[in-house]
């Protein structure tokens, strides 16, 4: 299909969608039950088998499902899978989806009233480590293909979807840029959609449009060569924790503006009409003061709290320390010290320019004779896809068509690995997630909301054919 020509395709059919999904569900969950009851932990060398077994298990069910391609790739890590079905459609839109098959660890003892890795049904919830994050979220894109299928008669996708499912998110990642960078031919696409987000709440469906990056560092500052008597030496020589502690005083002003020169180059700031959107969602400030175990709302200044944590970049300080820290008192002058920083990054800003702005700072603040050194780990960058995106505006039609609500817009505040896929890919990243906050993502009795689980099926049934008929892209 030319550019300037869009794929003339039917409405997929609701009614049909959903009686394929009710005349399934109970296949469907059972599947999902499957998944779950292996424990994929990918931060505990024990169960390093079990990570392996679920990716043999997802492509072997993806392959059930009807995508001709679905592969097991290892890395230098845990493996990832990958799945593609190309579609008949000439010119269709290619699109990439992105979960994890990785969780968190868990154990009875931990909390939970049943076995994490026994999935149970209480209350039209299913319970499981995994339920929400993430295997639940990449489970429901089987069932959708197939009743996007099903309802409009198609022996194949309306676009070209491909699957990319990694093991290892939970344990930071660590492999996963070098597999989309060495794979980058088999993956290229013209959208990503992430499905390992969630919504507002069960009320208000939400789609997520960005996700901030993530900068961290840690700063060690040596004075004498030991611990040294501070009555002898005590205000004649520089002290490593006093530096330490201007270093932390001086990295924000009194706005609560990061003081760092250069931090803010190149940020993409808010426009009214996203500052608006963000205005209307039913934000509780008190309840979410409870949320966050904490007593007062403090920030950058001219902004809202959604908007600090969304849309605003940030530094905090992650670890102070230095000298003496046993019981009674120990007067000396430490030898060293050290600060843990880490930097939330938004659209606009470039890790590496962050890095080299806060190296900078650094050497300007430590005064005369304390050496320092500065670690940084490696950068995860922000991703930012634009209300007006034709593909965005796609998953805004089909979550409203599944929901029957509007649907408002969200940002998360936290990083991940999509912005990798973003930046070698070249393709924007779109979030479809149907999780809430009550599902406990890492804690005890995580689990997912069945009735919102299904939600997210109807969704991508909808979707391929929407993205198909509505988004003009390049050829």
């Amino acid at each position: 299909m030319r550019a300037d020509r869009l794929v003339t395709m039917s409405r997929t059919p609701d009614s049909a969608v959903r009686t394929y999904i009710e005349q399934h569900r109970v296949a469907f969950l059972g599947d999902l039950a499957d998944w779950l009851r292996i424990p994929s932990v990918s931060a505990q060398p024990d169960h390093a088998h079990d990570v392996r077994r679920s990716a043999d298990w997802l492509a072997t069910r993806l392959k059930e499902t009807g995508f001709p391609t679905a592969e097991v790739w290892q890395t230098a890590g845990a493996p990832a899978v990958f799945a593609e079905w190309p579609s008949e459609e000439p010119g269709a839109p290619t699109v990439l989806v992105y979960g994890h098959h990785d969780v968190q660890p868990a154990a009875r003892e931990d909390g939970w009233d049943s076995d994490p890795f026994e999935p149970v049904v209480r209350d039209n919830r299913l319970y499981a480590r995994g339920a929400a994050d993430d295997k639940g979220q990449v489970f429901f894109h089987t069932l959708g293909v197939r009743a996007h299928l099903a309802a409009t008669g198609r022996t194949t996708p309306a676009v070209n979807l491909k699957l990319l499912i990694e093991g290892e998110e939970e344990s930071g990642s660590p492999h996963f840029r070098a597999i989309v960078e060495e794979h980058a031919a088999r993956l290229a696409a013209d959208a990503v959609i992430v499905s390992d987000t969630g919504m507002w709440s069960e009320d208000t469906p939400t789609v997520c449009t960005g996700m901030r990056g993530l900068a961290e560092c840690e700063i060690r500052l040596h004075g004498p060569d030991q611990d040294i008597h501070s009555g002898s030496f005590g205000g004649a020589v520089p002290n490593p924790a006093t530096a330490a502690a201007r270093l932390v005083a001086a990295l924000h002003d009194e706005h609560a503006r990061v003081a760092v020169p250069g931090f803010y180059d190149g940020v993409v700031e808010l426009t009214d009409r996203e500052r608006e959107l963000f205005a209307e969602l039913p934000f509780d400030e008190q309840r979410w003061l409870r949320t966050a175990k904490s007593y007062a709302a403090l920030g950058e200044a001219g902004h809202t709290t959604l908007e600090r944590i969304w849309a605003r970049p940030t530094a905090e300080v992650n670890g102070i320390g230095g000298g003496y820290q046993g019981p009674g008192s120990k007067t000396i002058i430490p030898s060293s010290a050290m600060v843990k920083l880490s930097f939330r990054l938004v659209a606009g800003q470039d890790p590496d320019h962050i890095e080299q702005a806060v190296r900078a700072w650094a050497a300007d603040q430590v005064p005369a004779g304390i050496r320092h050194e500065i670690t940084f780990a490696p950068a995860t960058r922000p991703c930012l896809t634009p209300l007006d995106h034709p593909a965005l505006q796609s998953v805004v039609r089909s979550m409203g068509r599944a929901f029957g609500k509007p649907v408002r817009f969200t940002r998360e505040g936290g990083s991940g690995p999509a912005a990798d896929l973003q930046e070698v890919l070249g393709a924007p990243v779109l979030f479809l997630g149907i999780s809430v906050p009550s599902d406990g993502w890492h804690a005890p009795n995580e689990k997912v909301e069945l009735e919102l689980l299904l939600k997210g099926v109807e969704t991508t049934a909808y979707l391929w054919g929407d993205l198909a008929e509505n988004w003009r892209h390049a050829p």
